[in-house]
């Protein structure tokens, strides 16, 4: 399961960087016990490409206002 939502993840930060604007999507994830949003060009440049933060710890994705991943807890 884990799989599919990297493979979403990552469908969606390829479309974003190479198709479309990646300041127009919000990438929300978790920094230890805190949420912290950027847009999803800086959060390429600080997890260096998921190397220091995983795509495990992203929460949701929005372009504009419209959420287009949202990790579904168990």
């Amino acid at each position: 399961m884990l799989m599919v939502k990297k493979g979403k993840i990552e469908e969606i930060f390829s479309k974003a960087l190479y198709a479309d604007n990646p300041l127009d999507y919000t990438v929300i994830y978790r920094d230890f016990e805190n949420f912290k949003q950027v847009n999803l060009k800086d959060f390429v440049l600080l997890s260096e490409h998921f190397q220091l933060i995983p795509a495990t710890r992203i929460i949701k994705i929005l372009k504009g206002n419209e959420i287009i991943y949202q990790k579904h807890t168990q």
